[in-house]
């Protein structure tokens, strides 16, 4: 679409975008409108009727020809650096088969001949045929020269071939580490895959990126993330060198959307940045949060689980902390001003998230908001507690369309219940923000708001929905992508809504979000992108 200037100087000080369909979720529910007002310090001036153009009769106009415009989308859990990462290097999201699998990693080896380590990420198991973890000799029949390290779709399990697991020293007798497991053939022999803190077996062995690297990859991610519509990332586990790039590409105008920032850990990386970092250049960036780990991925049976998995009965995965650890680390991050989000999928990991917020706020809810990332199977028993403790569940909608095909196998019909279970946490009055986790997932944040409503993969299926009591309203929906991630990022009285105030972050898109039919909600395609009232993506212009 191309808006056209109909009135005004260029001098204004103020930007009317009218003949729009407009929505916003506010504190009180969806607000329409037709008119936007935005001054040109980027600060929204008020929404509308068509009246307003009356009120503001000096303001640039812009015709919007009846398009549908919202509030920019924010995705409430993602991993800013590894998206980047994984456009720079060797991808296997959506790999059929192990043989598939292969041919990607030979073709890129070929093609990357000055490689050191060959590095990626994205294959799945679940997704081929047999459903066996691969092998260290399944990489060395097409790489055997050289290091190979790939981190499986979840990010919880790793894949290495024969040669990085000499670099890294490992062999058979090497222990499992606490939270970690070496996966074993039946003679006891190491196979390759290490899962959740075995990876950092391999992990540590891997040369680290430098931070032109960094910063290239987070310029990549930027670039292909405003297409979406996407004006803002909660990056879910940063590390310092991480947060010192963020930084200075902030100083730089680099970032180009906002980027609220989760330090990883509550160790040196903390202790390193001291105090939080709030509202940085004009609220671009914010790192006053601290991402901790309860336990790894269903996929890879890493989630700990309070009674054993119903396909796997002698494990109940993998707990990563005690609860006197987990509470101490975040007991020193709340202490030191850091919201703390805890990554817990399983419901043990989910009563011991919990039991550590409860037990450092006292039994109250937190000015801090602290977090429970993912939130993904949990006790029945534990979904109030969410609303007691004033505890953010942040979920990823198309967490659910992409495990059910193996989640009810993983904890069997009774425990499903309390899985995904996004109108059960609504009801019992807890806050929902809502993400993707990419690169984990795809980025398309329409995707997530497709699901949300659906409870449908991207092929209908099933029909009806998978547990479609658990879906959401298009309205909450979208809330849950705008102002209840702003909510959970306590950055409300500045973001997350087009409200008399706060940032004009909104995006114009080709068809209306709550007329379309459900099934063409993740065929929405986004016309525009502006941050801070200024246009920074249009489709069809060369960025």
């Amino acid at each position: 679409m191309v808006l056209m200037f109909l009135a005004g100087s260029a001098f204004a000080a103020e930007t009317a975008i009218h003949n729009v369909t407009g929505y916003t979720s506010t504190s009180t529910g969806t607000q329409e409108f037709s008119v936007l007002v935005f001054s040109d310090k980027g600060r929204v001036v008020a929404t509308g009727g068509e009246s307003l153009l009356k009120e503001h009769p000096d303001a640039i106009r812009i015709d919007g020809k009846g398009q549908t415009l919202l509030p920019g989308l924010v995705d409430g859990h993602a991993h800013l650096y590894n998206y980047g990462f994984l456009a720079r290097s060797l991808n296997l999201t959506g790999s059929a088969s192990l043989g598939v699998a292969l041919r990607q990693i030979a073709e890129y080896a070929d093609s990357a001949p000055l490689v050191g380590w060959i590095q990626g990420r994205g294959w799945n198991q679940v997704l081929w045929d047999p459903q066996t973890f691969p092998s260290a000799s399944d990489i060395d029949a097409v790489v055997v020269d050289k290091p190979v390290w790939l981190r499986r779709i979840d990010g919880h399990a790793g894949w290495a071939n024969s040669r990085a697991m000499e670099i890294a020293g490992i062999d058979d007798d090497t222990p499992d580490p606490v939270g970690g497991k070496i996966l074993r053939d039946e003679n006891g022999k190491a196979t390759g895959v290490f899962i959740d803190k075995a990876m950092g077996l391999i992990a540590s062995h891997v040369p680290n990126p430098d931070k032109d690297d960094i910063r290239a990859a987070y310029r990549v991610a930027s670039q292909n993330l405003l297409p979406y519509g996407m004006t803002g990332v909660h990056d879910a586990g940063v590390s310092i060198r991480e947060a010192e790039v963020l930084i200075s590409m902030a100083d730089d105008g680099e970032l180009g959307l906002r980027v609220y920032a989760m330090l990883s850990g509550a160790g040196q990386n903390l202790d390193k940045m001291g105090k939080p970092l709030k509202g940085y250049a004009n609220d671009m960036l914010d790192i006053s949060s601290v991402k901790l780990y309860a336990d790894g991925a269903l996929g890879s049976r890493g989630a700990a689980m309070i009674e054993p998995y119903s396909d796997d009965p002698e494990n109940h995965g993998l707990p990563f902390y005690t609860f006197d650890e987990l509470t101490g680390f975040t007991h020193k991050a709340n202490f030191m001003g850091f919201q703390v989000g805890i990554h817990a999928i399983g419901d043990r990991a989910n009563r011991l998230a919990l039991d550590a917020f409860e037990a450092v706020q006292g039994g109250e809810p937190s000015r801090l908001r602290n977090r429970i990332e993912h939130a993904q199977i949990i006790a029945l028993e534990d979904i109030p507690r969410f609303a007691e403790l004033g505890v953010i569940a942040a979920v990823q909608a198309t967490h659910a369309t992409s495990d059910m095909n193996m989640a009810e196998d993983r904890i069997g019909p009774d425990r499903i219940k309390g899985g995904y279970a996004w109108r059960r946490l609504l009801d019992s009055g807890a806050v929902l923000a809502n993400g993707s986790d990419f690169p984990i997932e795809l980025a398309n944040p329409w995707h997530g708001l497709y699901a949300a409503v659906t409870r449908q993969n991207r092929a209908s299926e099933p029909v009806g929905g998978w547990y479609a009591d658990q879906a959401l309203t298009r309205a909450e929906a979208l809330h849950s992508f705008t102002l209840a991630n702003a909510y959970a990022a306590r950055q409300e009285d500045r973001l997350g809504s087009l409200e008399a105030g706060k940032w004009a972050d909104f995006i114009v898109i080709d068809r209306d979000y709550f007329d379309v039919p459900a099934s063409e909600i993740d065929d929405i395609r986004v016309l525009e992108t502006w941050v801070a009232g200024k246009k920074v993506f249009a489709a069809g212009e060369t960025q």
